[in-house]
């Protein structure tokens, strides 16, 4: 279907086409654009197909061991990874605890992915003593994947810490196309990227699930969202989320399952894919999902030895709507203070002084993430204007920003393009300041400052002072803003 394609975010940049999905009415069809050799797998079923279902409808089916289910469907829904970290994970025990005994086990050791990350590099007591507890929990019940940290004047003296929640499941090999992953933390919908069902839920959930391993879920209905052209080489997949949400809003897939097909998202690497994923719950979404394909296979080879079964959306699956991009028509974007869906152009922002930059989080601070900041450093060989924290997701992300090359550099590390650019070390992977945390927390915002920042939430009070200013943007538009000291879209320096 042709698009109204113009530059302007503020304007129809696409064209919406709304089908309703109940008994007394049937939609018209809408053909999706499928993952490669799609046509060649089968689907999933116990018996005969009666009504297409869309790919987060089949895998909460053959979890809940049902033949069908359609959107608006409560069922208990079997549960293969449950993640819990440092901030919820001390209630999620609690409660479990609570309800099933101070002497209860848990419902499967080697299901439970426990990883502390949040407030980890901190003197607080109190969060010092949530690792504690997850620590002894452990213990108690012989989990088999908990990422513990002892050292932390050394987070290297630790090898089984591993850093952010949601870039570790992947790297660990706990993210499985088909599967049903839940964690304490509303942006566990970033395994999404893989095929599965992944979304967070709260304490008293966790508290069931550990004890359980089941877990009661509405079936949500689906938004597609069909993403094509040549993605132009000043974008990321950041970009793409922060012109869905500033298009919808962050309410307009309030518990809906949001679906990315396309010829663009077929063409992004996983790490990109989990960014796209991550910020569906700024959309109000119950998750994300991107269908498994050659790339989602080829990052899965030495990941994990677990045997997992993909599905896809059927061809006369329902959505209950359909929106349609041409990628190659899109502008640099940022989201400006206070909220995600506050969508702008970069360049209709260059005038905006800033203070400060940070790369990190699980929206931004991967592998790749750092790639394409060091890009923008390297193709400038300027130096930065304001300070420009970086913060890596986890210990391996660190790894790659000492060891890995980045093109067309000559052979120079990320890190060695940072420390040319002036930027701050590389700081101890975890969630820094995303979230503000403890006032001793790396990078926290305990001024009111402006910063451009990789993250993925700029309500007041988010990286710490409630009066400081935050634009979201990705990280080629970070890096760029900090050789500028303004916001400053990353054609200026991507030739």
């Amino acid at each position: 279907m042709a698009s109204s394609l113009v530059s302007s975010p503020t304007s129809s940049f696409l064209k919406k086409i709304a089908f309703h999905k109940c008994k007394k009415q049937v939609s018209k069809k809408i053909v999706s654009v499928m993952a490669p050799h799609q046509s060649e797998r089968k689907t999933y079923t116990t018996g005969s197909l009666k009504t297409g279902m869309t790919m987060t409808e089949k895998i909460l089916a053959r979890a809940s061991e049902k033949q069908q289910l359609s959107p608006g469907d409560n069922v208990w829904v079997n549960v293969d990874i449950l993640m819990t970290h440092d901030v919820c994970g001390p209630g999620s025990i609690g409660i479990f605890k609570k309800e099933f005994g101070e002497k209860a086990k848990v419902w499967d050791h080697e299901k439970i992915v426990i990883i502390p990350d949040h407030y980890i590099f901190t003197s607080d007591e109190r969060a010092n003593r949530n690792v504690d507890i997850l620590r002894d929990f452990c213990g108690e019940q012989n989990i088999k994947y908990f990422y513990d940290i002892k050292d932390l004047s050394n987070f290297k003296a630790n090898p089984d810490y591993k850093g952010v929640c949601h870039v570790a499941l992947a790297q660990e090999g706990h993210c499985r196309p088909g599967e049903v992953l839940l964690g304490t933390d509303s942006h566990t919908c970033t395994a999404g990227a893989f095929g599965q069902f992944a979304t967070g839920i709260g304490n008293t959930d966790a508290g069931f699930v550990l004890g359980t391993g089941k877990v009661l879920l509405k079936v949500p209905s689906t938004l597609r969202f069909v993403m094509d052209g040549e993605m132009p080489h000043y974008l990321l997949a950041k970009d793409l989320i922060l012109q869905i949400i500033g298009e919808i809003s962050v309410s307009g897939a309030t518990y809906k399952s949001m679906e990315f097909v396309g010829t663009t998202v077929e063409s992004l690497n996983m790490e990109e894919r989990m960014t796209l994923c991550n910020m569906v719950v700024e959309a109000g979404g119950k998750n994300g999902v991107v269908p498994a394909d050659s790339t989602t296979f080829k990052y899965l080879e030495d990941k994990t030895t677990v045997p997992y079964e993909p599905v896809y959306s059927d061809a006369q699956a329902s959505f209950l709507s359909e929106y349609r991009f041409d990628i190659s028509k899109l502008e640099p974007l940022v989201a400006k203070p206070h909220s995600p869906d506050n969508r702008a152009l970069a360049r209709e922002c260059k005038d905006v002084k800033i203070d400060r930059v940070y790369i990190g989080s699980c929206t931004g601070g991967k592998t790749e993430d750092f790639l394409a900041a060091a890009k923008v450093f390297l193709a400038s060989g300027k130096k930065v204007k304001v300070p420009t924290f970086l913060v890596p997701a986890t210990q391996k992300v660190w790894m790659d920003i000492y060891t890995l090359s980045v093109p067309e550099s000559g052979g120079k590390t990320c890190s060695q393009i940072f420390e040319e650019a002036g930027c701050d070390t590389p700081a101890s992977p975890s969630c820094g300041a995303c979230l503000g945390g403890p006032k001793d927390t790396y990078a926290r915002m305990n001024e009111p400052k402006v910063c451009v920042s990789t993250t993925n939430r700029n309500f007041p009070g988010r990286m710490g002072h409630k009066e400081g200013q935050i634009y979201l943007a990705s990280p080629y538009t970070a890096a760029a803003s900090a050789l500028t000291g303004y916001v400053t879209d990353p054609r200026e320096f991507l030739c």
